[in-house]
């Protein structure tokens, strides 16, 4: 029962998250547009941008999938805590609740994986993996 839990809480979250962020803000990179984004790295607008849309609908897809889902989590956490932290920094909690909830929901898929139904188990039943780090990583 726990892992259908986890794959519908992997599927509905990452869904959400692809749906109101990672596809607009895909659609905004390509759009033809001038592209004002923040920047919290320093590396300009479009590269700031870039890695949004990377960790919002490619790393979401791995985690709808379950494949490399404490990986694809890391990306995730690191996105959502810039959403929350940095760029909501002066605004009220009501404003970076939604941030919080998708940080607090990719650190719960980092720390219990993806779970039993999930492409990864598939290929972990097909190959070995030895090293438990590296097994802890792309689970």
């Amino acid at each position: 029962m726990n892992n259908i839990g986890l794959l519908f809480f992997r599927i509905s979250v990452s869904l959400l998250m692809i749906g109101a962020h990672g596809l607009p803000k895909f659609n905004r990179l390509f759009s033809g547009d001038e592209i004002k984004f923040f920047d919290p790295f320093g590396i300009g607008a479009v590269a700031s941008l870039s890695l949004a849309v990377f960790s919002e609908l490619v790393l979401a897809v791995f985690i709808i999938l379950g494949i490399f889902t404490r990986f694809s989590s890391v990306g995730l956490i690191i996105t959502m805590f810039i959403a929350a932290f940095l760029y909501h920094a002066e605004d009220p909690f009501r404003v970076k609740e939604k941030a919080i909830l998708f940080l607090i929901s990719y650190i719960f898929l980092f720390i219990t994986g993806p779970g039993k139904f999930a492409l990864q188990s598939f290929i972990e039943s097909k190959i070995s993996m030895k090293n438990k780090y590296v097994k802890f990583l792309f689970s």
